[in-house]
């Protein structure tokens, strides 16, 4: 059985947000994950990204910078 770790979990509204977050990450050079969202949590596309809980601060400001609609940010052990 996966280990669990504590991260951080952005959700959206739409798949073309939670790929726009991964294009964004990547160009910024911040290290994460497109993943399923947990059952704990709900979204409307069921995409979210996962990275680093101590990544909180650069995520907020490329959704800001973006433009992007997360549905939520969340951090706890997947």
């Amino acid at each position: 059985m996966k280990e669990k770790k504590r991260q951080l979990i952005v959700t959206f509204h739409t798949t073309a947000a939670s790929v726009a977050m991964e294009r964004a990450c990547r160009a910024a050079g911040i290290e994460g994950r497109l993943a399923p969202v947990p059952r704990q949590l709900t979204a409307d596309c069921g995409i979210s990204w996962r990275a680093a809980p101590d990544a909180r601060g650069a995520l907020e400001q490329i959704i800001r910078e973006n433009n992007l609609e997360a549905a939520g940010i969340y951090e706890m052990e997947v």
